[in-house]
């Protein structure tokens, strides 16, 4: 029970993408389900796991790619709980956060595949810079972790900020 989304607006306010960029990333992500299928069946093979043929057994839900995007692309920009989502697509609460949990992977390796991955760890400075060269100024926002005070009064004066406690 896929949403029908009816216009460009109505696209990029439950995707956040527009419909072109869309079929351009779905086309992506059916090869990385494609292969990732293609994966699970030859380790399945391998370990003696295999019951089926490829392609036999229940359809689910979401059997097309372009419903399987638009389940977690609506998921990535809206943000429901999986209560709310497995309403808004005929499921229950448990098999959306499995199919959040099983297709987000694929998403990834698709924006990989595509070039427009952007990177989230860097092993050194040196690679930070390589991949903000082309930046002239660069704002980073940190928000800050409260973390265990030591039981020993000098180790937590020497931690101690100065801050009152939040209230």
């Amino acid at each position: 029970m896929i949403p029908e989304i009816r216009d460009e607006r109505q696209m990029r306010a439950l995707t956040g993408v527009s419909a072109e960029k869309f079929s351009v990333l779905e086309a992506a992500f059916g090869l990385a389900l494609a292969d990732e299928k293609e994966r699970a069946y030859h380790e399945g093979l391998a370990e003696g796991k295999r019951q089926r043929k490829p392609g036999a057994g229940q359809k689910g839900k979401l059997p097309t790619v372009h419903e399987k995007l638009t389940f977690l692309l609506y998921y990535l920009k809206v943000y429901p709980t999986f209560d709310v989502l497995g309403a808004q697509f005929g499921m229950a609460r448990s098999k959306a956060c499995e199919n959040v949990h099983a297709l987000r992977p694929n998403l990834y390796k698709a924006l990989e595949n595509l070039g427009v991955m952007p990177h989230r760890e860097f092993k050194t400075v040196e690679e930070f810079r390589a991949a903000c060269d082309w930046i002239d100024d660069l704002l980073i926002d940190a928000t800050e972790r409260p973390h265990s005070r030591p039981v020993n009064d000098a180790k937590q004066k020497e931690l101690y900020s100065g801050k009152k406690n939040g209230t």
